[in-house]
């Protein structure tokens, strides 16, 4: 059967998992929402912790169809807001969770280089590019790459291997903050949608660009298509011409924004942009006791092969063959784009829902998911469990 075509494009990695099937239960003691790095964490701790107790994910689309499968794999410390009070070392949190749970992610952490146009660069720069001015590496701060197909298998793997239920194509069209909570699911077979209601003792919303939809919450934040593109392998003499031999991912501090990291094969991953355009003046989604799905912040209308989106991708484009000569005439292999949650202050999401104690919200990472996702998803499963308390952050 021929594959449809996915309306943001494919990155140049692969989710090499795909759940076992299952009926739906009734009921279970814990309902992820979102099949992503975050949710697929908290499942497999869940059951890790608490191997008596029922847990399953509801993912509406198939597993990497959000962000987590879209980003482009580059690790950083602390949140995007900075360090907050109780956090902890979120990468050696990351590495110590793909450890224990056997995940062959391809993590390497050999620093990640921030780059700026006006701040005095550092003795020797490594980078020199052509971007809006003279953009130089002016630090190194921690971080690293991973493969994001390679974690998300290995997440869902774990968290199925330690007993939790996985369900792809199951979107929650309503949530009734009842006691049990009840999720009202669509969950498409074979072409067919089948309604059904679950109720379940606790509900984590792990979401992250769609959150909004599925939390009620009243915090200001904006959902927004981001993208990135690949090129083909650079040669040894091209790596070091451009500054990249060193490996170290980079982004930089100041605007128009840009990021970027080496691929296994010597490629390189160029990123920015957001449609619809970012004016950093975040909708407002009203309170409610219960929820029904709003398809007015629908990412999914956006297709990188046409309109806005497809406009984004080629200013990328020309951006990164300007940035220098050894990059002028490099083959883009991969366009694609993915969500992002943008919330103020750039602060996570990460309490219970006003409404109910029995529905936490993880979302909003700003950019920082790859490990802060991962890691936060380990202290969800405790908080759920009541082993650990939610943070007091803003």
């Amino acid at each position: 059967m021929r594959r449809k075509t996915n309306p943001w494009g494919r990155p140049p990695w692969t989710v090499n998992f795909r759940p076992a099937p299952l009926a739906i239960p009734d009921h279970v003691d814990f309902a992820v929402v979102g099949g992503g790095f975050s949710g697929l964490s908290a499942a497999a701790w869940l059951r890790r912790y608490a191997p008596s107790k029922s847990v399953l994910v509801l993912e509406s689309a198939s597993l990497g169809d959000g962000a987590s499968g879209r980003t482009g794999g580059m690790a950083l410390a602390e949140t995007a807001a900075g360090n907050l009070p109780g956090l902890g070392d979120v990468l050696a949190g990351y590495k110590k969770i793909l450890r224990a749970l056997q995940i062959d992610s391809r993590l390497t952490l050999p620093g990640v280089w921030e780059l700026s146009r006006s701040a005095s660069a550092m003795k020797n720069s490594p980078i020199s590019w052509n971007d809006s001015g003279n953009l130089k590496a002016v630090r190194r701060v921690p971080g690293g790459t991973v493969d994001p197909g390679r974690v998300l298998a290995g997440l869902a793997r774990a968290a199925e291997n330690a007993g939790a239920q996985i369900l792809e194509h199951a979107e929650v069209h309503a949530l009734n903050f009842s006691d049990p909570v009840r999720l009202e699911v669509r969950h498409k077979l074979r072409g067919r949608i089948h309604r059904k209601e679950i109720r379940a003792g606790q509900v984590l919303l792990a979401t992250n660009a769609f959150s909004l939809d599925l939390s009620g919450v009243r915090s200001a934040a904006e959902p927004k298509l981001t993208f990135a593109l690949a090129t083909a392998p650079l040669s040894a003499a091209q790596r070091k011409a451009v500054g990249l031999s060193s490996r170290f991912p980079f982004y930089t501090v100041d605007f128009p924004y840009l990021w970027g990291r080496l691929l296994e094969n010597n490629g390189v991953i160029f990123g920015a942009g957001f449609v619809p355009p970012y004016l950093g003046t975040p909708a407002r989604f009203p309170l409610g006791g219960h929820w029904t799905k709003k398809r007015a912040s629908d990412l999914r209308r956006y297709d990188v092969r046409k309109g806005e989106s497809a406009a984004r991708l080629r200013w990328l484009e020309s951006r990164v063959r300007h940035l220098h000569p050894s990059l002028a005439s490099v083959r883009i292999t991969h366009r694609w784009g993915g969500p992002i949650l943008l919330t103020e202050k750039m602060l996570p999401i990460f309490r219970h829902h006003p409404h109910s104690t029995g529905v936490m919200l993880l979302a909003g990472f700003n950019g920082h998911g790859v490990a802060l996702s991962v890691y936060l998803g380990q202290w969800a499963a405790q908080a759920l469990l009541a082993r650990r308390s939610l943070p007091d952050w803003p």
